[in-house]
């Protein structure tokens, strides 16, 4: 079973989000808290696989809960709730160590679909989506040399495994792309989180971006 925390502020929504996993026969929602404090608690308490967490609550929010469940050992993966994906709260919660985000209005079926993926260790998140909150991102030149910094330690394939997490690509087309098995590039992606000090493949992908390996159009720039 998937273990799953609900975090939102609204107890209607936890309850269709409930009633909707509940339904996959394969997750269970073991918790679920109303402001960022309480979910951090949840997850202390329950120990789930992973999180779903609304950014807009009173109180503490879901971008300061996120963090703090970033620092716990053994973090769950945590998925952002949100409205609308252009919100620039769900960028700030991606590189807090969000693994992904899923709209609200996410269709039940699919809603669960992603919730596997999420908790397979997979980023959710459209490369559209991603793309919409890079290109919005203010981002500042300090941010951005440190990235190049950090990515000029890495080999030229891992440099080319990382500008493919830039563009939301699964090890499955990673592997198909650059002519490497499956296996080596979950390698290649396990070295490189270590080497860049990135929770996750969002976190990576968007160090991609800010590094320059993947243009604003989604297409990596020629080398």
């Amino acid at each position: 079973m998937i273990r799953v925390v609900v975090v939102d502020d609204e107890p209607m929504v936890c309850a269709h989000l409930r009633t909707i996993l509940g339904s996959s026969g394969d997750i269970e929602v073991v918790d679920e808290a109303h402001d960022g404090a309480a979910g951090v608690e949840a997850v202390v308490r329950s120990r789930p696989d992973l999180v779903l967490m609304d950014l807009r609550m009173p109180g503490v929010d879901g971008l300061t809960a996120i963090e703090r469940i970033g620092q716990l050992a053994g973090p769950p993966v945590v998925v952002v709730l949100t409205t609308f994906d252009a919100d620039q709260y769900v960028l700030r919660a991606l590189r807090a160590g969000a693994a992904g985000f899923l709209v609200k209005s996410t269709p039940p079926a699919d809603l669960i679909g992603l919730v596997r993926v999420a908790a397979d260790g997979h980023t959710v998140l459209s490369p559209a989506a991603a793309r919409r909150l890079i290109a919005a991102s203010t981002d500042s030149q300090p941010a951005r040399e440190h990235a190049r910094k950090l990515v000029a330690a890495l080999t030229e394939r891992e440099a080319e495994v990382l500008g493919c997490l830039g563009e939301g690509l699964s090890n499955a087309q990673i592997a198909s792309r650059l002519y490497l098995s499956e296996a080596t590039v979950k390698s290649y992606v396990s070295r490189m989180l270590v080497k860049l000090g990135c929770a996750n493949r969002t976190q990576a992908g968007l160090l991609a971006h800010d590094a320059g390996l993947v243009s604003p159009t989604g297409i990596p720039p020629a080398r």
